[in-house]
């Protein structure tokens, strides 16, 4: 295994990447609670005059949800439209008592009007709604037209952080958003986007976070002096700040929103399974409203994946460890875990590990493991081995409330990949996806932008430093090169403010 420098994967609880844009979510995180998601296949029609064309609406419940989904659909029109187009469900109640995915056909039929058309279809039970949205073009219209302007995100390096974001298809610096570091190490974002917090050899400091993008340096915190950050998150209430150290430990710091010390409450310590092993994309945390939420530490070789209980509302959030490490599937004290990452409805916990796969022809030795999360256990679903993720090291794994979920890899030889997966929760199963594309040379980390349109990729070693992507807008879940770019050298991990 080609080893990199030090980063980590900002995870889930970021807003989920829209397929079409201009017509709707695609990556959508659920609003509020985990109980079912929406997606629809294919996301766009393309339909004649007075024509017709369907879309499959499915409904994946979460593993305890029972109950009745009502569905209705709602048409967005262009102005003026005098015969615009129309939506009808062959279901519009789904009734679940089990984890079985049900579906319900989308009909569109269009009119004499001609544009482009946003078709929503919502799903209701009781509090809860989720939406899927499907884009349909009559005659003319606008469904293929992609985003040119991201929202704004940060890159870290040893040296460095800035801001920037994509426009026009190209890489462009935030005003007042750059500054000179010494020995970074990770940083974290705040679920509401007003603070960064960034590890240094020196300790961690907050940043302010303007509605400009501007950063303020705040001052290093000296109750959170840990020199050897290994991988860093906020949790999805704000009010902890966690650090997975190279010395052993699992910190829960207490923060306040205006990114400060929570002096009324108490820094919780717990000792990891092993010292000096947090990997850089080896940190997560489960999203709001989860089930049974949980902290997964990814701890390379030997010891595998750790994971703990969390409940931030607790004065001591970190619970005690699950009685077992997840140890990595490849030859012991070789194989390692990498990478960790959850996704958004809970329902999964995501693995990537190295050398699962020595003997491989293809050299594709990287490995994607996929766990059911239990109350105090986890599951790996049913199959003989792991997927193969589609190059040697797993650094990131992005995984999507619709069921997809990316990995970037390196490849060696100066390149990376990154690879989709398509989840069949019902299954469940994992599909990959043919479409890949290509990174610079070894993958760190990645990020999804507030806007929902790209995903962005940062490359420790260069060729480009920076990709970015946005979503194909016929093919669901396939990603289409959008921008490069160049940052400052060796960058290890991206953040981006959320929706």
């Amino acid at each position: 295994m080609k080893m990199g420098m030090r980063a980590w994967l900002l995870l889930a609880v970021s807003p989920f990447v829209a397929g079409l844009a201009g017509c709707g979510d695609f990556w959508e995180a659920p609003s509020g609670s985990t109980s079912f998601t929406l997606s629809s296949s294919p996301t766009s029609l393309t339909l004649s005059a007075s024509s017709s064309g369907t879309s499959t609406i499915t409904v994946t419940p979460s593993s305890s949800f029972t109950g009745t989904v009502a569905l209705t659909c709602a048409v967005t029109s262009p102005s003026g439209a005098s015969s615009p187009t129309t939506c009808g469900l062959s279901s519009s109640s789904l009734t679940f008592s089990s984890s079985t995915a049900q579906t319900s056909t989308l009909t569109a039929t269009s009119g004499t009007t001609l544009g482009a058309y946003t078709l929503t279809v919502t799903g209701t039970s009781g509090s809860v709604s989720q939406t899927t949205s499907v884009c349909v073009e009559v005659g003319t219209g606008t469904c293929t037209t992609t985003a040119s302007t991201s929202g704004n995100f940060y890159i870290l390096n040893s040296s460095s952080i800035a801001g920037y974001s994509v426009k026009s298809g190209a890489l462009s610096p935030i005003s007042n958003s750059s500054f000179t570091l010494s020995s970074a190490l990770a940083m974290a974002i705040a679920p509401s986007g007003s603070y960064l917090w960034v590890a240094t050899g020196s300790g961690i400091t907050p940043y302010q976070i303007s509605s400009t993008g501007a950063l303020t340096q705040g001052s290093a915190i000296s109750a959170f002096n840990d020199p050897v950050v290994g991988a860093l998150q906020v949790d999805p209430s704000g009010k902890w700040l966690l650090d997975a150290s190279l010395a052993g430990n699992l910190y829960a710091f207490p923060i306040t929103t205006s990114g400060a010390q929570d002096t009324s409450r108490s820094i919780q310590t717990m000792q990891l399974a092993s010292a000096s092993a947090v990997q850089p994309g080896g940190l997560a945390i489960s999203p709001s409203g989860s089930t049974y939420p949980i902290i997964a530490v990814a701890l390379g070789a030997t010891y595998g994946t750790q994971i703990f209980p969390f409940a931030s509302g607790n004065a001591a959030p970190i619970g005690s460890p699950y009685s077992k490490t997840l140890t990595p599937y490849g030859k012991s004290g070789v194989a390692a875990t990498v990478a960790v990452a959850i996704d958004p409805s809970n329902g999964f916990l995501y693995v990537g590990e190295t050398d699962a796969f020595p003997g491989s022809t293809t050299g594709d030795t990287g490995a994607l493991r996929v766990y059911a999360i239990n109350s105090n256990s986890v599951t790996e679903i049913s199959y003989t081995t792991p997927y193969p993720s589609g190059g040697t090291t797993p650094h990131a794994i992005l995984a999507a409330s619709n069921g997809y979920v990316y990995v970037a890899n390196w490849q060696g030889a100066s390149s990376g990949i990154v690879t989709a997966f398509l989840l069949n929760a019902s299954t469940p199963s994992l599909t990959l996806q043919s479409n890949t594309v290509a990174t610079g040379d070894e993958p760190y980390s990645m990020a999804v932008d507030s806007t929902g349109d790209f995903v962005m990729v940062v490359n420790s070693q260069g060729s480009p430093y920076f990709n970015a992507f946005t979503f194909d807008t016929t093919n669901t879940g396939q990603l289409d090169a959008s921008a490069t770019g160049s940052t400052a050298a060796g960058p290890v991990a991206i953040v981006a403010v959320p929706k």
